[in-house]
């Protein structure tokens, strides 16, 4: 079958305003219990989108590690590709795709940086030889090889033989603090249901858009 001809046709239930929480994080936790429940592959696995210095945009997917009022956060290497971009360039989005219920939410808004403190309380929850992984590995640099990064680990694991692996000041996290959020419901023939959030003076003020 080719892509051209390739057809899922979305027979779920729609959405309404009525139907969801007054506040976008609410509702993200919702839809993100039921994408558990129904079994979705890392539910938490988000794109997120970034601009480099040049205008070009970039993405990629990592693992959303907290969820509340203030934003979504995820943690990575403070020289890596997208925290540069993010450096240079703070607005980001990010989109949540779980296919399995026909459901997609983007998220927009600026990045900023957590706080020592914060990414010190994550990194402390990672097994030890993610911990190892964040010192060992110059990330998205040139490798010659796979043996070479298997040098740089056992290199770091003899200088933390017997004690606590710290976090690198290197590595830590971001947050993307939401600005709009939508929710996006696959319906039959195309016509799906979006609804959007976006602040307001004091409520989020939610609308329904076009399929």
């Amino acid at each position: 079958m080719s892509l051209a001809d390739r057809r899922s046709e979305y027979e779920t239930a729609g959405l309404d305003i009525g139907d969801v929480a007054a506040d976008p994080i609410e509702q993200w936790w919702r839809w993100y219990r039921q994408a558990e429940e129904a079994g979705a592959t890392e539910p938490n696995a988000m794109t997120v989108a970034t601009v480099d210095a040049d205008g070009l945009p970039d993405a990629r997917i990592v693992l959303a590690r907290g969820a509340d009022d203030g934003g979504i956060d995820f943690f990575t290497n403070y020289s890596s590709p997208k925290s540069r971009q993010i450096e240079t360039n703070p607005d980001g989005a990010a989109v949540f795709g779980w296919l399995q219920l026909h459901r997609q939410v983007r998220v927009r808004g600026s990045i900023e940086r957590l706080s020592p403190l914060e990414s010190d309380a994550y990194f402390a929850t990672r097994p030890r030889g993610s911990q190892i992984g964040a010192w060992a590995s110059p990330q998205s640099s040139v490798l010659v090889d796979r043996s070479e990064l298997e040098a740089l680990v056992a290199d770091v694991e003899v200088r933390f033989r017997d004690r606590p692996v710290p976090r690198p000041d290197g590595w830590g996290g971001w947050r993307l603090r939401h600005e709009t959020v939508e929710f996006w419901q696959g319906r039959p023939s195309r016509l799906h249901d979006r609804l959007r959030y976006r602040r307001g003076d004091v409520d989020w003020i939610i609308e329904r858009l076009a399929p």
